[in-house]
């Protein structure tokens, strides 16, 4: 894992590769890794059954970034900012929060996954990172969603796999 900045600029081939095995999503420059952070995938396992909350598997890509410049915490509904959570913040919601960067599915077995609002956010259940809780989504921490947002542009290739 490569620490220090880097920027958009200095990315030539980025791709993103999320293992639901360990939890974890990585960057990757072509074939070189330049971070990984852990992830929480779908508390109900994997597919790409409409209204099943499950994690799709296989080929994507980025097709929309939502929230640039918006401050951390920033919770959205329909992709719009609506408010600001805060750690400690007592809440029974499952927010998205901080950025956005919602999945289109390249293949037919996950072709929905745009209409199913499948994205890669931050959330308000930082403590279920590392282990799957989400509803169908890829949730990272707030200030890792954020530097994986600033890394990638739309079009970024993602693979999700087992």
């Amino acid at each position: 894992m490569c620490t220090g900045s880097m920027d958009l600029m200095s990315l030539h081939q980025p791709r993103i590769e999320v293992s639901v095995a360990t939890q974890s999503l990585r960057l990757f420059d072509g074939m070189r890794q330049v971070r990984e952070w852990p992830c929480s995938t779908s508390k109900f396992g994997l597919g790409s059954q409409e209204g099943s909350n499950k994690t799709p598997l296989g080929s994507f890509i980025v097709k929309e970034k939502h929230g640039e410049g918006a401050e951390s915490g920033t919770i959205f509904k329909s992709r719009q900012p609506v408010g600001l959570w805060t750690p400690g913040m007592d809440t029974k919601s499952d927010f998205v929060l901080t950025r956005i960067l919602w999945l289109h599915g390249t293949q037919p077995h996950n072709a929905n996954t745009f209409q199913r609002y499948i994205y890669i956010h931050g959330t308000n259940d930082e403590k279920a990172i590392g282990r799957p809780a989400s509803q169908g989504c890829v949730r990272m921490r707030n200030r890792d969603v954020i530097e994986l947002f600033d890394l990638v542009p739309v079009s970024t290739p993602v693979w999700i796999g087992e």
